[in-house]
């Protein structure tokens, strides 16, 4: 069978954030609970903030863009250098921005 796989992929850079941070966490933070408490329960006193899953948790990460190209189904194992190949080809690495996260692959058949 002959196919294509569509490969997305995004760009990486040194100063990029990637930080998960625990709602346990966020909630030991004094100025987080104030925050929280000067939005939700104004004007109200002796409230308490708590949480039930220990294991939730908030993903911050920087915002990047996404970069999509199309290879044959026989190149599966060469998609890293494909997409570093393809990124270099639009000019989108530069000095600090010079890695390749592969996001997303789907295959399609012809």
């Amino acid at each position: 069978m002959n196919g294509n796989i569509k490969v997305t992929y995004k760009i990486l850079c040194k100063t990029d954030l990637n930080k998960q941070v625990s709602i346990t966490d966020l909630l030991q933070n004094e100025k987080i609970i104030k925050i929280i408490k000067s939005e939700y329960a104004k004007g109200l006193r002796n409230i308490e903030l708590l949480s039930t899953k220990e294991d939730a948790s908030i993903k911050i990460e920087t915002l990047k863009e996404l970069h999509t190209f199309e290879v044959d189904k026989n190149d599966y194992a060469d998609l890293l250098e494909l997409a570093e190949e393809d990124a270099s080809a639009k000019k989108l690495l530069k000095k600090d921005c010079d890695r390749i996260e592969l996001v997303d692959i789907e295959t399609s058949i012809k």
